[in-house]
């Protein structure tokens, strides 16, 4: 028997193995909050899943997303990066890219971690929606605009709010899993 999952993903194995692994599972993982980070902000203005399609020569394009590489990127390196047909080559995203990875240090110097900063936010419990249907989950929230002003006031780039609520979303701040798919009660 199949398991019910959220309609978004269903009819793409891609789409349903990210949403069945990895989409909304909570995560504290310093690397991986900078690369869904950057993941999200080259997402805006496009469908998630022609990043993922491309997720992987972005792991190979940003250094399998080590923000202190990345935020030691140069002029060549720039160049390289809007050179490759196998990322999204927009200059002022590859450029958001290196300067949040250089505030990105800024904040784990200022809270111990990024995982501090950005959870500290819903006091390190995530958020429980309960949507029966995904089309129902907003774009944005008080919280997401909230996080948005806070991260820009800090000098990031590409983090408006739709942008942070859907980071929120994927790295488990809010379980936006409809209410009766196999993951709502396992994230």
């Amino acid at each position: 028997m199949q398991k019910h999952k959220c309609g978004w993903c269903v009819g793409d194995s891609l789409y349903e193995s990210y949403h069945d692994t990895e989409w909304g599972v909570p995560l504290h993982d310093e690397r991986l909050l900078f690369e869904f980070l950057v993941l999200e902000t080259f997402q805006a203005g496009l469908s998630w899943i022609t990043i993922l399609r491309k997720r992987e020569n972005f792991r190979i394009a940003f250094d399998n997303f080590d923000y202190k590489t990345v935020a030691k990127y140069t002029d060549t390196k720039k160049e390289e990066l809007l050179q490759n047909a196998g990322i999204i080559r927009n200059k002022l995203k590859v450029n958001s890219a290196i300067s949040n990875a250089q505030n990105f240090i800024k904040i784990q110097k200022e809270f111990g971690s990024f995982d501090a900063y950005i959870w500290g936010f819903v006091n390190g419990e995530p958020i429980q929606n309960n949507w029966s249907n995904y089309k129902d989950s907003p774009a944005t929230t008080e919280m997401s605009d909230k996080i948005s002003k806070d991260l820009k006031k800090r000098g990031f780039k590409f983090v408006g709010s739709t942008v942070i609520y859907a980071f929120m979303q994927a790295i488990g701040m809010v379980n936006d899993h409809e209410t009766g798919c196999f993951r709502y009660n396992e994230v």
